[in-house]
C-alpha cells in the first residue's frame, strides 16, 4: 500500500465516486428517500436532518452542520485515517 497519492489522484477520489454510492453501497448507512432527496443518518449525530448534493459530491448534516466529501466521510464511519479511507475508496474502484 502506497502512502503517496497525487493531488489529481485525491481530487478524482474526491470529486468521481458518487457520494450516493459510498453511503448507500460501500458504508451500508441507514437511508430514506424523501421527496427525491437522499437522507442518510449522520455517523455524527445520529439524525436524519441530512442531504446530498450530487453537484458538489458532498453530503451535508444540517444539524451538525458537517459537511462530508467521500474521504471524509469514511474516515468518519470507519474511524481510520486518511490513507486509510483512501486507500478503502481505491480498492472500491479497482
Amino acid at each position: 500500500m502506497s502512502n503517496y497519492y497525487s493531488a489529481d489522484y485525491l481530487r478524482m477520489i474526491r470529486n468521481k465516486i458518487p457520494i450516493d454510492g459510498v453511503i448507500i453501497n460501500l458504508l451500508n448507512l441507514e437511508v430514506r428517500n424523501e421527496h427525491q432527496i437522499l437522507r442518510f443518518r449522520c455517523p455524527l449525530c445520529f439524525n436524519f436532518h441530512t442531504a446530498t448534493n450530487h453537484k458538489t459530491n458532498l453530503a451535508r448534516c444540517f444539524d451538525c452542520q458537517k459537511n462530508f466529501n467521500p474521504i471524509d466521510l469514511v474516515i468518519t464511519v470507519a474511524k481510520c485515517n486518511f490513507v486509510d479511507a483512501v486507500q478503502f475508496l481505491k480498492d472500491s474502484v479497482e
